[in-house]
């Protein structure tokens, strides 16, 4: 799977921004990525302490941006850019403090074009990572919320080609309204077709084709009609129950004629406590390697880590980030 979006990078060169250059996870995965030389990273943080912390950690990052909000020469540029983005919601003197941080800073770099990507949450929360994404990204055209997808990767012993799945929303919208759902549903759709998955798209459910009843069923059976409407070109069914979604056997019982049950790889839960139990479940019990969350619905590719990382996981959600772009 990193095969096809090295390639991908390859083919278009990107970069990304760390905006916690000084963490020595982050180092570690950009002396990593200044070898590979297929994505470029850059560092924001106080010059004098990333390259102290790289020389302590033995990390290469010799040619690499290091930025700093304190001593960026476009400031000023960047404070008036802000102001005009947030519309009198802060004004000069509150968009200043804000870019002397690394989050609002890095983010607004992606948004003035210096940068393709970014990658934060080692230090910061969800929150500090999300926030600045909406208030300057932004949401782009046609949706109105951010979702998130798990991109499941379960290896196989004799080499073949890995199981690959999707898992939305299991990490921000805690109680998803329809339309969240439904865009959830699209984008997880979109962002699987470019880890080479044909996106079967279950929306699931404790009922499947009307067996059951209640607020919680008609919720995900109005999330199905708007998305299959958004996004007619795109296999997507529901409500279905989670052993219908991936059983031929189930499926042939409960809704034989659906596009999606049996063969479903993408899989939409309604809500938060749902989604993040189930990719857990995946994970822990059924062998999977779980990848993101990856945020969906932005006009850039801005992705959180957890602030548990390692180096190879930063590694790899900045393969993932910027493949995005």
């Amino acid at each position: 799977m990193f095969e096809n979006l090295v390639e991908i990078l390859k083919a278009n060169p990107r970069k990304i921004v760390f905006t916690e250059g000084p963490d020595a996870r982050i180092l570690e995965a950009a002396d990593r990525l200044k070898k590979g030389g297929f994505l470029t990273p850059v560092l924001v943080g106080n010059v004098d302490e990333v390259k102290k912390a790289a020389a302590d950690g033995g990390f290469d990052i010799e040619g690499l941006d290091i930025l700093d909000p304190l001593t960026y020469e476009g400031m000023d540029a960047m404070v008036d850019k802000m102001v005009e983005l947030r519309k009198g919601k802060m004004d000069e003197e509150q968009c200043r403090a804000a870019l002397s941080k690394g989050n609002y800073f890095g983010t607004m770099l992606v948004k003035m074009g210096e940068a393709d990507a970014l990658l934060g949450g080692a230090t910061y929360s969800t929150a500090d990572t999300v926030r600045p994404a909406l208030q300057l990204i932004k949401t782009k055209p046609g949706n109105k919320s951010v979702s998130s997808v798990f991109i499941m990767v379960r290896e196989h012993e004799d080499g073949s080609a890995p199981e690959i799945l999707g898992m939305g929303d299991c990490a921000i919208n805690i109680k998803p309204s329809v339309e969240e759902i439904a865009e959830c549903a699209v984008e997880s759709a979109r962002t699987a077709k470019i880890f080479g998955v044909d996106p079967k798209v279950a929306m699931l459910s404790y009922s499947t084709k009307g067996s059951g009843a209640g607020e919680d069923v008609d919720k995900m059976v109005e999330a199905t009609k708007l998305a299959q409407e958004a996004a007619p070109d795109l296999d997507i069914d529901g409500e279905l129950q989670f052993d219908a979604s991936v059983s031929p056997v189930v499926a042939q019982t409960k809704c034989k004629d659906s596009k999606v049950a049996g063969q479903a790889n993408v899989f939409i839960f309604p809500d938060i406590n749902a989604g993040n139990i189930g990719y857990k479940i995946a994970q822990r019990l059924g062998g999977f390697d779980a990848y993101g969350p990856v945020l969906q619905g932005l006009n850039a590719p801005i992705n959180d880590l957890s602030r548990g990382c390692n180096a190879e996981e930063v590694y790899t959600m900045a393969i993932i980030t910027a493949a995005l772009a």
